[in-house]
């Protein structure tokens, strides 16, 4: 299905923004909107390799704030301390 609506240019201007962000094109990035929108899925999202490389890459810049855990937080016992 085709539709052709007017938009306000700042309102083009932010959406050719976000689709960026998420590296894809302006016209699957509204389509995606209207879909999520509409409450129905859109299908199986396959990312491209850079598109995944991008979002592992923003999720990694938070990394450095994680706390280090000491390595008896991964321990058997400390795991099930609250199982017999």
């Amino acid at each position: 299905m085709t539709i052709i609506i007017n938009i306000k240019p700042e309102v083009q201007e932010e959406l050719s923004r976000q689709a960026a962000a998420h590296g894809v094109d302006v016209n699957s990035y509204a389509a995606s909107l209207l879909e999520e929108a509409a409450h129905v899925p859109a299908g199986s999202k396959k990312l491209s390799q850079a598109q995944l490389e991008k979002t592992l890459e923003e999720i990694a810049q938070f990394s450095q704030k994680i706390p280090v855990l000491p390595d008896e937080a991964f321990s058997r016992e400390s795991l099930y301390r609250d199982h017999d």
